[in-house]
């Protein structure tokens, strides 16, 4: 993702600055999607892996990247406190 691009990107919601999701913490996303453990703020269930996220300074919300354009939509948020093992 472009750097300039991710100097000003936020969260909608909390406004927090977005960083990239390091590896760990999208294998861990990823181990919870597989288990069917994770659902979007909106109730609906996140089916899909992720290639590449974003997660808010205080680590609590995930936003997905599809192809290189990050998904900042409130209803598509992931918490993070539903991914066991997420580091935090």
């Amino acid at each position: 993702m472009d750097r300039k691009l991710l100097d000003i990107l936020c969260c909608p919601t909390s406004k927090q600055p977005l960083a990239l999701l390091g590896s760990a913490e999208l294998e861990a996303i990823n181990r919870a999607i597989a288990a069917g453990g994770v659902t979007r703020a909106d109730g609906s269930p996140q089916a899909e892996a992720l290639a590449e996220g974003l997660v808010t300074r205080d680590r609590r919300t995930a936003y997905r990247v599809d192809d290189g354009i990050p998904v900042l939509l409130a209803d598509e948020a992931l918490a993070t406190d539903q991914v066991d093992g997420f580091p935090r």
